[in-house]
Parts: C-alpha cells; structure tokens; sequence
C-alpha cells in the first residue's frame, strides 16, 4: 500500500477512537465536567502494546484541574508533568497534594520534566521534587559538569533521568548520540528520553537512533514533523515526515517498556483537537501490528 493511502486508512480506522474525543470539542474548555462523566476504561489501557502518555507541557497554557480532565479524556494514564502544573518552587506538602490529586484522578504521575539544571541547587530541587511527588523518573538536561552529582544523586535516590535531547539549536543536548556519549560511563538509571521530533529535525533517523541506543533508552517523546530540518514543525501524527508506523514497529522490536509519551506543541491555545488525533492515529497503527 502506497504511503498516502496507508495513512488515508489509518486515520479512517482511528477516527473511532478519536471521535468521541472531537465530539464536543469547542466546549470542553469551559465545561470540563462533562469530560470528567466519560469514564477511562484502565483494563484496555493495561492491555495497550506501548505504554502510552502526556508530556503536559501540551497542555502549558490550562491549569491542573483541565490538564488532568484533557489527559483523561484522551485515554492516556501516563503523564509527565512540567512544571506548569506542579512548580519546582513548590513546598513538599503542595507536592504531595497534587500528586495525590492526580493519583485519585486514575493517572499515573511517573515523571517530571523537562527539568534543565544549570546548578547543584537545581539538580537537588529537582530530586526531592521528584521524590515528594512519588515520581519514578526526571525527564532532565543537566549540565555537563553536574553529571557527577546527578550520578550520585540517582544512586541515593533510586530515581531515574531520562536525558531529553531538543536538535537544533541545543548546544548541550541537540541529538541522542550527544547525550549517549556523556551518559554511557555512568549509572545505567541515567539514559536517554528520545524526542523523535527533534531528532528528525537534526537530520537523524529517530528509527535508527533508538535501535542504536536501546540499552540505555528510558523515555520517549512522540511526535510529528512537517520537515526533517530544523525548520520543521510540530503536526498531526501521520501528516508530517516521521515514519510513525516503522517507529512503533521498533519500539516494539527493541520490547520497549517505558512510557511513550505525546508531546504536541502545536496550537499551543487549543491542542486537544490535534493531540486527540495524533492519539487516535497511533492507536490505530497499533492495531495493525
């Protein structure tokens, strides 16, 4: 089947799943109760090939309480949460109450981030954040020359970070390779959170680097591009240059087992439309696998 039509049919077969989420889209903002009466079925989540979540920085312009509804109404269990909806600067009592508050609300709060970390004192929020909150992992980019903290931090911890590379323009962290080559020698709970829209906007194949980096791969930040360069901007799964369907043939390959999470940085003031399509088309790739 010839790649147009091959997308044509998957997004046909998803419209099933994403329907019911576009269905009363331009209301769901200000009546975010009515979202909150559709009840997530967590057995079928369970039973999902690929662990499935949010990167809530899709959701960086609505508060908690619409972030948690939204992610809900996707289907989604997983989030990680930036710091939009949980402040580093937050007291360990406020933390604990908004993870609480996530908890009961069904989801699974596993990680934080992005977190950048430009001193010791930022790399020690961030751990006791992280720690307060219950979270199993950091989604980070520390400086270099705190990498030997963050090692022992991780150790005394038992928190994972997950390295977050962001292409061009990123002098620290632009590729998976980069982050690769400064984590290798350390602890093996420090790895790599693939952002395979930035990859691709690196001139990287995003299939061939998280083969190539499987053994250290701990997170992953899904996406769509409308062109592999640097020019190249986040769009619905399935319109843009990715390999989506050969991507999620690899994460299954390599028997993946952290989270996939969808980070839609497109229309930053009303995302859930083209979030509930990208969700909807990667679930209808997973069924034809």
């Amino acid at each position: 089947m010839e790649k147009a039509s091959r997308r044509q049919f998957l997004l046909i077969s998803a419209s099933g799943v994403i329907g019911s989420a576009i269905f009363g889209m331009a209301g769901c903002y200000s009546k975010p109760p009515y979202f909150q009466r559709m009840p997530v079925d967590q057995e079928a989540m369970a039973g999902e090939k690929i662990k499935l979540g949010l990167a809530s920085y899709t959701f960086r312009n609505f508060n908690l309480d619409d972030t948690i509804t939204m992610t809900k109404r996707l289907g989604l269990k997983w989030i990680c949460f930036k710091s939009f909806h949980l402040p580093l600067e937050s007291t360990e009592e406020q933390i604990k109450a908004t993870a609480n508050k996530v908890q009961e609300a069904g989801l699974d709060l596993y990680a934080c981030g992005v977190v950048y970390m430009k001193s010791e004192a930022e790399v020690e929020q961030a751990f006791d954040y992280a720690r307060a909150a219950g979270m199993r992992m950091i989604i980070g980019a520390p400086n270099h020359d705190l990498l030997e903290l963050v090692n022992k931090k991780v150790q005394e911890y038992n928190i994972q970070l997950a390295i977050h590379n962001h292409g061009p323009g990123d002098e620290i962290y632009p590729s998976p390779q980069s982050v690769y080559e400064k984590i290798k020698d350390l602890d093996t709970r420090i790895g790599l959170c693939i952002d395979i829209g930035h990859t691709t906007r690196y001139g990287l194949n995003p299939i061939e680097d998280t083969e190539k980096y499987a053994d250290r791969l701990l997170d992953v930040h899904i996406k769509d591009v409308s062109a592999a360069s640097a020019e190249g901007n986040t769009i619905e799964m399935g319109r843009g240059v990715i390999d989506i369907p050969g991507y999620l043939k690899t994460l299954l390959k390599i028997n993946y087992q952290g989270v996939t999470s969808f980070e839609f940085e497109k229309d930053e003031k009303d995302p859930l439309p083209g979030v509930a399509e990208s969700v909807g088309y990667v679930r209808g790739v997973l069924d034809t696998l």
